[in-house]
């Protein structure tokens, strides 16, 4: 490894940092607080001999939850420049800030792009931090605490916005369909109509998926929900198993109760040799690969993300791997579908003996907001760590399978004088999207979402010419939604009346 050029990007350390409220040391600790001890952790990880954290001249930052919304209010404060504030706590005080745009693909993408920064000369050591404290925040707020996290830091920031435009359908937000779980679901009901599945079945299969992933949480000391389910478990409707949106029990969808920090320290091998970093530390970055999905409801195919298995396969050409090379995976968990998306394209069986999570998974590890991906790099960093001559493949997913970047690990050198960081074309076959209409249609795909202020049941369908609308059932309509309940609406006639409201009404025809 001493003849890698000095301009190879190399990740030196990685970080975990949480806390949960149960744990008998427990601090509630802020965001903040929690990034600075992951970064702290990943320099310790290093093994540096000198001053790893003076030689930081890029720290970028994922945004948390509480900022990841124009407009959204941080309860107990945020700063005001998040990347600093993370420097600050282990005297890092780097050249470049940067708040990264919303997203699970995120740490993942950064990793491709820092590298690439670090091959061709404009960094030499980057690190990439994020947090989330939405669990102490819950816990604090139930005991009327309200503690002080707000941070007031000078300093450059390169604030890149939220980066959300073009992913989310306006009519899909006037018919209630604004956030991930039913808009997930109305994926994921479009693949169980592609596989002719009924509905207990196929929560019996997402229960099947998920139940392995529950194990491996179950061993990970970072893990928010560390409990091993059986599949059964995981697919029965019990009260404490609600439905949060047809098909999805609770305990299948991602967990945002956490209390987590992950970071990843990037080096050139230059400076990584005079920091005293040794190379048995050293993993190197084969391919990254940056995608970007149509909105939701332009997609072709609302069962399937061709970006995101773009991005999984550009990867693997990039590496001059295939998947049978890969000894160790983490496939993104939000929802079952971001599993099977990629699952499927590449005939990997949910029963695969590599296993498809490194850390347990967003239901049971946690979903840690847009930071996700960096823990599962880090679990990744150290599986290779150990093996010296396997690959890895972290998939990182963000928005409503609207975003996916892929990152392929391992200790084997990766020649940058070659493309290793890619950000694909979009695609432009795309539906036509229309937020009225009155008339016939044929049902794609739905969801029915129960809460507190009344159920929510929704279709997405086709018109007669192709195009994509959304619509209710009225609130008063029990007999649709008694229809609507069997689960099995796929390919039915449904008659659309457009109103006033901005909102589509329909009822089978």
């Amino acid at each position: 490894m001493s003849e890698i050029a000095d301009t190879t990007p190399v990740i030196i350390g990685v970080g975990q940092y949480s806390e949960r409220p149960d744990d008998p040391d427990y601090r509630a600790l802020s965001p903040m607080d929690l990034g600075g001890k992951a970064l702290a952790a990943a320099l310790a990880d290093s093994g540096a001999t000198d001053d790893a954290a003076g030689a930081i001249d890029t720290i970028a930052a994922i945004r948390q939850f509480e900022t990841s919304v124009p407009g959204a209010v941080a309860p107990f404060g945020k700063s005001n420049n998040a990347p600093r504030s993370y420097g600050k706590r282990v005297g890092a005080e780097p050249e470049r800030a940067i708040l990264e745009i919303v997203g699970g693909q995120g740490p993942q993408k950064l990793v491709g792009e820092f590298a690439a920064d670090i091959a061709e000369g404009r960094s030499e050591v980057a690190a990439i931090i994020g947090s989330e404290a939405i669990s102490t925040v819950l816990t604090l707020s139930k005991q009327g605490e309200k503690p002080d996290w707000s941070e007031d830091i000078e300093g450059q920031l390169e604030d890149r916005g939220f980066g959300m435009r073009g992913l989310l359908d306006s009519t899909l937000i006037a018919h209630g369909l604004a956030a991930p779980i039913p808009i997930y679901a109305l994926f994921d009901n479009a693949r169980r109509a592609a596989r002719g599945a009924g509905l207990e079945a196929y929560r019996r299969e997402i229960g099947e998926l998920f139940a392995p992933f529950s194990e491996v949480a179950a061993k990970n000391p970072h893990a928010a929900a560390p409990a091993a389910r059986t599949a059964e478990e995981l697919a029965i409707v019990t009260e404490r198993n609600r439905i949060v949106a047809e098909p999805y029990p609770r305990m299948t969808v991602a967990r945002d109760q956490v209390n987590q920090a992950a970071a990843i320290l990037i080096a050139s091998a230059g400076k990584a040799r005079a920091l005293g970093v040794p190379e048995e530390k050293w993993v190197h970055i084969h391919a990254v690969t940056d995608a970007k999905e149509l909105s939701v409801l332009e997609r072709p195919d609302m069962a399937t993300s061709p970006a995101s298995i773009a991005s999984v396969r550009a990867a693997l050409d990039m590496a001059r791997v295939g998947m049978d090379a890969i000894g160790y995976l983490d496939l993104y968990s939000c929802f079952a579908i971001a599993v099977t998306n990629i699952a499927d394209a590449f005939g990997i069986a949910p029963d695969d003996p590599r296993g498809l999570t490194l850390t347990g998974g967003l239901p049971f590890f946690g979903g840690a907001g847009n930071n996700y991906s960096a823990h599962a790099i880090a679990e990744a960093v150290q599986k290779l760590r150990a093996d010296e001559d396997a690959y890895a493949l972290v998939g990182a997913n963000g928005g409503f399978m609207s975003k996916y970047a892929t990152g392929i690990y391992s200790r084997r050198p990766a020649d940058w004088s070659a493309e290793r960081f890619r950000k694909l074309p979009d695609q432009t076959e795309k539906r036509e999207v229309r937020d009225s209409h009155s008339g016939e249609a044929v049902v794609d795909t739905y969801t029915i979402m129960p809460g507190r202020n009344g159920t929510v049941a929704a279709v997405v369908a086709r018109t007669g010419d192709g195009a994509r609308i959304v619509a209710n059932v009225a609130p008063d309509d029990t007999n649709t939604l008694a229809v609507l309940e069997r689960g099995e609406p796929f390919g039915r006639t449904i008659a659309v009346e457009a109103t006033d409201s901005g909102r589509n009404l329909f009822t089978f025809a």
